[in-house]
């Protein structure tokens, strides 16, 4: 049995992994997770709970070095916060914990990055990002994934992947639900009068690509992570109406009533220290109009083959959606 620890196992893709990585039937899995962290989705009587101390070295270390992993699936991270240095400390400075502590023991590291780490593909020519494109992040999130990309290529030596998936959804997942959401409610939202051409993969997909990261003979690369598939906006929101089986009201919105929103949403954030899906960052993200990725060396690589397309994917999620009384 090898042995996997995959930190932020109680989020939407930390918890399908775990639940891959015991289906496969030859992992000894340990879940990383606060004393705070929900296990509605860790019930298996087979996972074994454990808490990183990042912020004490040491140890750390000697975690590390009594359990000797085989494999670190590193996903824990922020995607919201009220201060960037919230996202800096989470996002880079817990990863430069974990890769330091990991330094001189021989488990591969699959690092859970962004598409944001690149920041978004040419608006002009419309090319897909490559991974071996100048990063340009545009946003707090973006900054603090490529800073610990950095650090990994520099300071890990051997044995890691990095991984850049682009838009992330599924069942269990709260962000694009709320999209869902609006689509059920009849009002069919978009930002600017321009497409947005975007990308996405299944949670579950994901969760297979890191398994296939880890199993991979391949270290010290970096891949973008989509199911190879363009879609532009109008037909995401399509395949969601017909999933829902609605109908929704079109509305654009100039991008200059978006950012006021995001505005007045910051005040309120700072005030009473909620943090909104609806922020700076997101609106940056839903500005850019490429979200196109290259995806040829994860297939050659690692031989990837996703089981989901959008319009597959969008029905099971909204299926369980449903069932969950979510919708």
């Amino acid at each position: 049995m090898k042995k996997a620890l995959v930190t932020g196992a109680s989020g939407f893709v930390g918890s399908h992994l775990v639940d891959r990585l015991l289906e496969k039937g030859n992992y000894e899995v340990y879940a990383a997770i606060r004393k705070t962290s929900s296990k509605k989705y860790l019930q298996d009587a087979r996972i074994n709970f454990i808490e990183l101390p990042y912020e004490d070295s040491q140890a750390l270390k000697e975690l590390l070095v009594q359990h000797n992993f085989d494999v670190v699936f590193h996903l824990t991270g922020l995607t919201k916060a009220k201060r960037a240095t919230d996202f800096d400390k989470v996002n880079f400075i817990y990863t430069k914990s974990l890769v330091d502590s990991l330094q001189g023991l021989t488990a591969k590291l699959i690092f859970m990055s962004s598409f944001a780490a690149h920041g978004p593909a040419d608006d002009k020519t419309l090319l897909p990002a490559k991974v071996s494109d100048e990063c340009v992040p545009d946003t707090a999130y973006g900054k603090s994934k490529l800073k610990a990309e950095q650090y990994i290529n520099t300071n890990r030596n051997d044995n890691y992947i990095i991984l850049r998936p682009t838009g992330v959804y599924g069942t269990r997942e709260t962000d694009y639900f709320v999209f869902f959401q609006t689509l059920h409610n009849h009002i069919e939202p978009y930002l600017g009068f321009t497409p947005q051409r975007l990308t996405f993969i299944y949670g579950t997909d994901l969760a297979d690509i890191c398994i296939l990261s880890a199993e991979s003979e391949i270290t010290n690369k970096t891949y973008f992570v989509s199911d190879g598939n363009l879609y532009l906006d109008y037909e995401f929101a399509a395949i969601t109406k017909e999933a829902l089986h609605t109908w929704a009201l079109k509305i654009k919105f100039p991008l200059f009533v978006l950012r006021f929103v995001v505005s007045i949403l910051e005040c309120v954030s700072k005030i009473t220290g909620k943090s909104f899906t609806l922020n700076k960052d997101k609106y940056n993200i839903l500005k850019a109009r490429n979200w196109d990725c290259d995806i040829e060396d994860l297939k050659t690589d690692l031989h990837f083959e996703p089981k989901y397309d959008l319009k597959r994917g969008v029905a099971e999620a909204i299926a369980w959606y449903k069932k969950e009384k979510w919708l």
